[in-house]
């Protein structure tokens, strides 16, 4: 493996325990709590996509007329993960991207999709991100994760996107999660079913090939340019900063909603002694 990479795996290598070891995951015991979850979550997929055809827009040619651009080696890698991320297949084979995918999962498990389609609605209807991001409904550490990935989006640095993208996004589902879903599965199996498929393709696709596509991509990006390398490094330790934030945000979400919903079992309780 490039020397480059595995330097910038073991420097990242805290960040990455912390959350693949998240106390966030320890909360999710019921169906409301896997609702919260996706509610914040759902807004680094969509970013997660934007990420990509960023990507996409700076490696390839995409305006007419066509001509060559960039390497071909980087055409290849981009344009083989975008087809698996923007045109995969839900469980029963309908062509999807995985952001549709996710919807999907969330409208059969109760979750509320309200908030992120409006903020989708609103920039498609040309309002701005900050705007989209300002409204009440946005979770505030979800507003802030989506905001730090346009960031980097403007900046318009493709080895820094490919290493945000690489290290930031990908292969970041813990064993822990997956064994929580599968508990769930087995108790809300209608419920479920689309969001297990979609942690499964996840895992499958994103953490096997699409992971060896990104390092490709990223490596070659960057080639023996130090400051680039430093650049990437320094960009990829944010953008984990700003997962554990996340993560954080869904934590505490969890604990008021536990605490709620403690509290108002506990006060039935004590009126129907009366």
């Amino acid at each position: 493996m490039n020397q480059q990479i595995e330097r910038l795996q073991k420097s990242i290598e805290p960040l990455r325990k912390q959350i693949i070891d998240h106390k966030v995951y320890g909360l999710i015991r019921s169906m409301e709590d896997l609702r919260i979850f996706m509610q914040y979550h759902v807004y680094a997929v969509w970013d997660f996509m934007s990420l990509l055809k960023s990507l996409q827009s700076q490696l390839t040619c995409t305006s007419v007329p066509w001509f060559p651009k960039g390497s071909a080696d980087t055409r290849f890698l981009i344009n083989e993960i975008v087809v698996g991320e923007e045109s995969d297949v839900d469980e029963n084979g309908i062509r999807m991207s995985h952001f549709e995918l996710y919807l999907k999962a969330m409208e059969q498990s109760g979750a509320n999709t309200r908030p992120i389609k409006a903020f989708t609605d609103q920039l498609q209807n040309g309002e701005t991100l900050e705007a989209g991001l300002s409204t009440i409904e946005t979770p505030k550490e979800a507003g802030d994760f989506v905001r730090f990935t346009f960031e980097k989006i403007e900046e318009q640095q493709a080895h820094v996107q490919a290493a945000v993208f690489t290290f930031g996004r990908e292969d970041l589902i813990p064993g822990m999660f997956y064994a929580i879903v599968n508990d769930l599965s087995e108790k809300f199996p209608e419920d479920i079913s689309t969001f297990k498929y979609y942690l499964e393709r996840h895992i499958e696709v994103d953490g096997d090939h699409h992971s060896h596509l990104a390092l490709q991509m990223t490596a070659q990006l960057c080639g023996n340019d130090a400051e680039k390398w430093e650049a990437a490094e320094k960009a990829t330790i944010a953008a984990l900063e700003k997962r554990i934030a996340l993560w954080d945000g869904v934590y505490k979400k969890l604990l008021r909603t536990g605490h709620l919903l403690s509290h108002q079992s506990t006060k039935m309780t004590v009126e129907s002694l009366h």
